[in-house]
């Protein structure tokens, strides 16, 4: 049986100020690092051989991995960075105060720009330097692959592939996995696990820097999942 780790990023700068990240560069907040610390001390004492990690091509998931690899004396495994895995591209609600554009868009709007499975806001602009069309770390992906707005749907369509293809065979081989990525990127994968429906999926919540211990068996089944950190739990839903 495969034990697969899933963990959202500690608090970023941009979640303590209350704004739509996605893949804008944001470093980990002082409470995201210690986030990231528990993350790694919970994970630790399961006494695990962790022989496989995946994160993002951003910088507080890329943080939160290597504070818990270090902590878990792993600081040589090879973890790949993939942008697959990277958050769900906002568009132009990138930066934005959440408060705020609820306020302008009103409820019903500004949930289906957040929480919709098939929604995406309004573009970003090729000009704005937040496009990630203009961020160095890129340069290498063929920039056909690089969105300028995102739904959760387009999100899935992304992750999940990279999954089937580069961590399921891992999991086949009985190995333990460790992956962290994001809010979104996390829900998609998890809406492909636990077999939630599109309907539902927008019930939830990830939250950040608190482990999710995914047991797996041989034909891809999930036996059980659960939270490390207990104190910050959130519930886990399922259409099975």
């Amino acid at each position: 049986m495969s034990k697969l780790i899933l963990i959202r990023h500690g608090q970023s700068i941009w979640n303590l100020q209350n704004r739509f990240t996605g893949w804008q560069n944001v470093e980990l907040s002082k409470n995201g690092i210690k986030e990231a610390e528990k993350a790694g001390a919970l994970i630790k004492n399961l006494n695990l051989n962790i022989e496989a990690a995946f994160t993002s091509y951003l910088v507080r998931a890329i943080k939160t991995l290597e504070i818990i690899l270090e902590i878990c004396s792993l600081e040589k495994l090879k973890y790949k960075k993939a942008w697959e895995l990277n958050e769900r591209h906002y568009g132009s609600l990138t930066g934005l105060n959440k408060s705020e554009i609820r306020s302008k868009l009103g409820e019903k709007q500004f949930k289906n720009y957040r929480r919709s499975w098939d929604i995406a806001p309004p573009p970003l602009d090729l000009e704005n330097g937040s496009n990630p069309k203009n961020d160095e770390i890129y340069k290498d992906l063929n920039s056909l692959k690089i969105p300028n707005t995102e739904s959760l749907k387009d999100t899935f369509c992304r992750v999940v592939p990279y999954f089937e293809k580069y961590i399921e065979p891992k999991i086949l081989d009985d190995q333990n996995i460790i992956v962290a990525a994001h809010g979104n990127s996390l829900r998609a994968l998890c809406k492909r696990l636990f077999n939630i429906s599109n309907k539902s999926i927008n019930k939830l919540e990830i939250p950040t820097g608190n482990p999710l211990l995914i047991n797996i068996d041989s034909q891809l089944r999930v036996i059980d999942r659960f939270y490390l950190d207990k104190s910050r739990e959130q519930k886990i839903i399922s259409d099975d």
